[in-house]
């Protein structure tokens, strides 16, 4: 099988679909010529024409719009927003109309549209290029949201949103594109020759929307993570020497309280970790769910580790980040909590 980092894995789901099905394009700005300013596109154009791989204007909300025109009439766009920072010129076309039109139509349109963006940081981005806004668009009834951890997965939920008929809005962890980054800041990002791959099949295969993936058993305390955390979970775990069992939840929006329940059901115990900002993150609605759902089973509160509540910072950003030091004190605290 194949190995591949995350951006090989997700050019990997866009041939596949762009070779097997006539109605899947690919646009944004700079995806077409030169191929996606992280690469992921490099190549599309120049196998399937430029017609269906294509550059589109510096205009998120005229991206979105014409995605959605597109996908009323029979096709399955994959528009590609830059930078997730520069999602929100896009916003009123996203939840006023593009996850809305199968509801006001009563079922005669359907909006099979995929936005691709890469999100967070651990690059350097600075204040503009490093946001983690998944928080806002899981409020939004109709769209699916999904983050991936791994290059299998990638590829695999990039397939389901692209063949499903719902919006879907995929956020790529850019700190994850040439491979597993454990919040180490010492650790550069650097060539992906220089980094770990994974095996990824090369032809058309699906990883079930709103499904979660235990990536480690553990009967210590439950810790929920998606993204670039769920990597900064396993290594702080290692480091601290504690039995957690972590969930990659791969979905947020449906995401898998099922598993999410049973899990905490067993350890008693609970940690949530996102990059984001802590104050209304996704991490608050996992944490009520849980509170609903688990309350006879918890034997200590649940602790959130995030981002900090104010822009994501260029010089200090390991001050930012969750890294393993603070997910190892939130685990080792809620582990001894008695």
């Amino acid at each position: 099988m194949p190995q591949m980092n995350m951006m090989q894995a997700l050019t990997s789901a866009m041939d596949v679909k762009l070779a097997e099905d006539e109605r899947v394009l690919a646009f944004g700005e700079d995806v077409g010529y030169f191929g996606g300013v992280f690469g992921v596109t490099r190549g599309l154009q120049e196998k399937y024409g430029s017609s269906r791989v294509f550059d589109a204007p510096i205009n998120e909300g005229a991206i979105i719009a014409m995605a959605m025109g597109m996908a009323t009439n029979g096709m399955r766009p994959i528009a590609e927003i830059q930078f997730a920072d520069y999602i929100f010129p896009g916003f009123d076309q996203i939840i006023s109309e593009l996850t809305r039109i199968r509801y006001r139509s009563v079922g005669q349109y359907t909006a099979p549209v995929t936005i691709r963006t890469p999100c967070g940081g651990g690059i350097y981005g600075g204040q503009t290029h490093s946001m983690s806004p998944e928080a806002f668009f899981t409020h939004i009834p109709g769209l699916v949201v999904a983050m991936p951890s791994n290059p299998y997965d990638a590829k695999g939920l990039l397939i389901s949103c692209v063949e499903s008929d719902d919006p879907a809005l995929f956020f790529e962890p850019k700190r994850l594109y040439n491979g597993p980054f454990d919040g180490d800041p010492n650790k550069p990002q650097s060539s992906w020759k220089d980094h770990p791959k994974g095996e990824v099949p090369e032809g058309n295969y699906t990883v079930p929307l709103g499904v979660a993936n235990v990536v480690r058993e553990g009967a210590d305390v439950t810790v929920i993570a998606y993204g670039t955390m769920v990597h900064v979970a396993l290594a702080a775990a290692e480091a601290e020497g504690v039995d957690a069992e972590i969930i990659d939840l791969r979905t947020l929006i449906p995401y898998d309280i099922d598993t999410v329940a049973r899990s905490v059901a067993k350890t008693g115990r609970c940690v949530i970790l996102h990059e984001a900002p802590r104050t209304s993150g996704f991490g608050a609605e996992l944490a009520a769910q849980i509170q609903e759902d688990c309350f006879y089973s918890l034997e200590a509160p649940i602790q959130r580790v995030t981002g900090w509540d104010t822009p994501y910072p260029h010089a200090h950003e390991w001050s930012y980040f969750p890294g393993q030091e603070r997910v190892a004190r939130a685990l080792k605290k809620t582990v001894e909590f008695a």
